[in-house]
């Protein structure tokens, strides 16, 4: 304690100021806050403009609800860790991208009949 101070003067004299700032800090290692639109796109199911057209060619109509259990199916699967999966519905079969949450393609009951479905590695069976 043999160092002085001067009065408005808050460190003694051999510990420099500037030696007492904090470095500046990066903005790249702290990770951005997600926007709400960013989350929703991501959390949004999507369809392929292949899926769009088949809908549309075998007059399959989704409802709010339908969209619905579409999406948490897709969510089981996400859990479950599935990239591709067929998502069975009553008379509908869909194919969808689960890391993207897009459908890549959708049929009906009578194009799904005798036929083999390739590149899934998990099905979601909704009643």
């Amino acid at each position: 304690m043999n160092e002085r101070l001067t009065i408005g003067q808050m460190y003694p004299g051999t510990v420099h100021p500037s030696s007492l700032q904090r470095p500046p800090s990066s903005k790249s290692t702290v990770a951005p806050e997600a926007s709400f639109e960013n989350v929703l796109q991501r959390n949004m199911l999507k369809f392929s403009n292949h899926a769009a057209k088949r809908l549309e060619q075998r007059g399959i109509e989704l409802g709010s609800r339908q969209l619905d259990q579409i999406s948490s199916a897709v969510d089981k699967a996400a859990a479950k860790g599935s990239k591709e999966s067929l998502i069975l519905m009553k008379d509908m079969a869909l194919i969808v991208s689960v890391a993207n949450r897009t459908v890549v393609t959708a049929m009906d009951g009578s194009s799904m009949k005798d036929n083999v479905f390739t590149q899934i590695d998990s099905a979601v069976i909704i009643s």
